[in-house]
Order: C-alpha cells, then structure tokens, then sequence
C-alpha cells in the first residue's frame, strides 16, 4: 500500500525545519558560547559573532554574557591598623574572558558570584586591617581648610597624620591581589572600588559628639572675636561722639561769648550816650525775666522798681 505523496512531503518539510532548527545557532556582538554534549564542552569556546551549527538535539549552546559584569559586595565590620570599626561597602567590575574554563569551574554566573565573593571580600578585610583610618578614607595630604582652619583659630591641637598609601592605591592592591585567583576560574577583574565608608554607631555617635563639640567651639570663638569686635566699634563710636559733642559745646560757647562781648559792647556805647535809655531797657529785661501773671509783688510806691510804671513825667 503506497501512503500518500503529498502528507509525506509535509511531514519531510517538518522534520527538516525541526532539524535546521535545532541544528544551527546565532551567536551575538555581545555573547560568547561552548558547546557541550552530554553535559561535557565539545571544541574551543565559541567567541566571534555569526552563524553556528551544532548536531541537533544531542548538542547543547551555552552562552555567556561578553560585556562588563557587576559584583556588589555585602557590608560588612571591618576594624583598622587602629582598632577603629568601620562599615565598609565595595564593589566590582568583572567579564568572562574565558568561557570554556568559566564553565568547567564555576559553571554559571551565581557561581562566579560566589567566588567573587570568597576571593575579594577577604582581600578588601586584609587590607583594610593593615592601614589606619586615614589611609583608608584620604588619597593625599591635601589640607582639609574647613576643620583644620577653624581649630587652629580656637588653638586646638591639630592631629597631622601623613597619608602614604591613600585609599586609591589600596583599591589598586585589593585588585592585585584578588585578579590571580579569579584569572583561574576564567574570570578578569577590571577593577575593584570601595563604594561607602562608615563608622559603626557606637563609634559614629562618639565621632559626631566630638564634631558638634568642635564645631561649637569653633563657633564660640567667632562670637566672642565679634562681640569684642562690637564693643570696639561701640567705644569708638562713643569716643567720636564726645569729641564732636565737647567741640560743637566749644563752638557754641565762643559764639555765645562773643556774642555776650558784642551785647555788652553795644550796650556801653548805648550807656555812654543816654544813660538815662539804657537804664529804661534793662529795667524792662528784668520785668521781662521776673514778673508774669502768676508773679505777686508787695512794694512801696516810692520804690525804684516800679519807677517806669508811674509815668515817664514823674520820672523826670
């Protein structure tokens, strides 16, 4: 019995697209690949991009990324060269430079992540506990202006620690140190940073007490420096007005004086010339200054006082 053509075309056309499917892969611009059989690696490791064939179904393609990879390690308590505690945060970048030696080692990325983790992390606790605090925190002897200026206007002491190894060159020695050991496992560590430094709270409590303390200090002096600064000013101020006051009292007493010279000069030539005139007029400056309505008097009639208010005739 003969089976029908055209089914077994259809059925042929199938099988080959399965096979073509399952035969041939595309390896990308950001990818590298090995192919294993039976879970072990067969040939070399698959690093350029393009189209790749492979034995359908008995092969496998494993693919690993190309491109820079991260490493985020877990903060942890870390004591310096002198016994100061610190919360120290790293991080990491790294890439698969060789897969077929990644895959017989470390198999996939969660177990690179984990030798990461067991090779960088005591790299970073080493040596951080081989270097003061300062090193670990500074990269240069540069001043710090703001602290160290304010303590020695209060005359504070100020601590001078000379940074030799700096924070930058520490990184630099975690990731000598730790790029040996990862390049076994076809791993390269491009670099290794320290993301965040802290103090631990018993310690940041202490530091920042010490902080505010200073910075009071600091703050005190500026007040005081500018109250005697005020008080300055205020003396001088005080100072210039008296001078301007006793001078402008100075002034005005010669004008009064010659002015007081100019009367009575006046008032001797009006003397010389009618007597009898000048008299009248002091006589009315004394009404003037001594009687007003609520002036009472008790004179007799004779009384010189009174004399120009009898009559200009009488007095003649």
């Amino acid at each position: 019995m003969k089976l029908p053509i055209i089914p077994v075309i259809i059925i042929s056309i199938v099988v080959v697209a399965v096979l073509g499917m399952n035969s041939f892969f595309t390896v990308d611009e950001t990818e590298q690949a090995i192919i294993t059989q039976f879970g072990r690696p067969v040939g070399e490791a698959i690093i350029e991009p393009g189209l790749r064939f492979k034995l359908p179904f008995i092969q496998i393609v494993n693919f690993f990324p190309k491109n820079l990879l991260e490493w985020d390690g877990d903060p942890g308590e870390i004591p310096t060269l002198d016994k100061t505690f610190i919360w120290v945060d790293t991080f990491a970048r790294w890439r698969i430079t060789d897969p077929l030696k990644y895959f017989r080692t470390v198999g996939n990325e969660m177990g690179a992540q984990r030798k990461l983790d067991d090779i960088i992390d005591p790299a970073v606790r080493n040596f951080i506990t081989s270097y003061h605090l300062i090193e670990v925190v500074r990269n240069s002897n540069r001043p710090m202006d703001t602290m160290e200026a304010g303590l020695e206007q209060i005359g504070a002491k100020v601590v001078a620690t000379e940074v030799k190894t700096g924070r930058e060159k520490i990184t630099r020695l975690i990731l000598e140190q730790a790029a040996p050991k990862l390049a076994e496992f076809g791993i390269e560590v491009i670099d290794v940073r320290i993301k965040r430094i802290n103090y631990v709270a018993e310690v940041q409590k202490a530091v920042f007490g010490r902080m505010i303390a200073e910075r009071k200090q600091i703050a005190e002096k500026f007040r005081s420096e500018g109250q005697g600064e005020s008080r300055k000013i205020e003396g001088e101020k005080d100072k210039e007005l008296k001078k301007i006051s006793s001078e402008a009292y100075r002034t005005s007493q010669e004008i009064k004086g010659k002015a007081d010279a100019e009367a009575a000069r006046l008032y001797a030539e009006a003397f010389g010339r009618d007597s009898e005139f000048y008299s009248f007029v002091k006589t009315l400056e004394v009404y003037k200054n001594t009687l007003d309505e609520n002036t009472a008097l008790v004179l007799s009639t004779d009384s010189d006082f009174l004399k120009y208010l009898k009559g200009y005739s009488e007095i003649q």
